[in-house]
């Protein structure tokens, strides 16, 4: 455990302070671990460590030992079916905010010896890099080398408000939203000033007028009720406006799938604290109001 942490961490310093130990002790155990197997698993630096092929060797089987000894534990009738330990857990600003955070909260109140660190980002992450054990994230694209596991369907839809249409028309084809004022998205994968779209199972894309941008999503939904512009936006995010009438669809035909997504390493591949976390948060996403009316839409 204490050699993982060292090389998902390519450092003493933080996985020491990942596990709750000195950084003295996470060397000495290290060390103790290199003497016994007669090799060395890091190459170190003043400024980091890193694996060494012998390293890499015993880091492919460490998951499966740790998940094997984690099963035996469970299944020997002197434990409880709690998780325990820590987790990092990141997702995006809106999403993160409004359905992540309070669905951690649920989660710890069942597992009170879980200890979860949680960081909103902007941006796209690999999981394993940037030391986060599981990335909720909504959007499609994700990297063929990290493990994906799907919570909930999801699409991206074109709306604006009835004062806008009121103002400036209803575009009737795709092409027609380069004539319009665009709210553009920088938020993880969404690209700014192109907007790509599937219609009866065909990918078509359009170049927006991009007169506002912003990187966060409630001021872009902000913007669009203010009737500043057609808004790309996610279902989740927009379902009780578009079930009011504060915000209408427009190019109904289009859409940009956009599921919601758990995303680790592939060294935490079927660990029971992953698949446990995960479960969780697929069945309580299915239980979510919001987000179960919003796909009737």
């Amino acid at each position: 455990m204490v050699f993982c942490a060292v090389a998902r961490f390519s450092s003493f310093k933080l996985a020491s302070k990942e596990l709750g130990m000195s950084p003295a002790f996470v060397s000495k155990r290290v060390r103790m671990l290199e003497e016994q197997l007669k090799v060395s698993l890091f190459h170190r630096t003043t400024r980091r460590v890193t694996l060494t092929d012998e390293g890499e060797r015993l880091m492919a089987l460490s998951s499966e030992i740790l998940e094997k000894l984690d099963q035996l534990v469970s299944e020997s009738g002197h434990s409880s079916q709690s998780l325990r330990g820590r987790l990092r857990i990141c997702s995006s600003f809106g999403f993160g905010r409004n359905y992540v955070g309070p669905i951690i909260a649920d989660l710890v109140a069942e597992h009170l010896e879980l200890q979860v660190r949680f960081e909103v980002l902007d941006r796209v992450i690999d999981p394993g890099a940037e030391n986060f054990d599981l990335d909720i994230r909504i959007g499609d694209e994700i990297a063929p080398h990290l493990i994906a596991r799907r919570l909930a369907s999801n699409s991206r839809l074109i709306m604006a408000s009835p004062e806008y249409i009121a103002a400036h028309g209803r575009p009737e084809r795709l092409a027609d939203l380069s004539g319009h004022d665009c709210i553009a998205i920088k938020e993880r994968d969404h690209p700014v000033g192109v907007w790509k779209l599937l219609k009866d199972g065909c990918e078509e894309s359009v170049n927006v007028n991009d007169a506002l941008s912003t990187n966060n999503g409630e001021v872009a939904v902000d913007w669009a009720l203010r009737g500043r512009g057609i808004l790309l936006r996610s279902i989740w995010d927009v379902h009780e406006h578009l079930s009011s009438g504060r915000l209408v669809q427009v190019l109904p035909g289009y859409s940009q799938p956009a599921n919601v997504w758990a995303v680790y390493p592939p060294e935490l591949r079927d660990t029971r604290k992953i698949s446990t976390v995960v479960a969780f948060f697929k069945k309580r996403l299915v239980q979510l109001t919001p987000i179960s009316e919003a796909l009737t839409l």
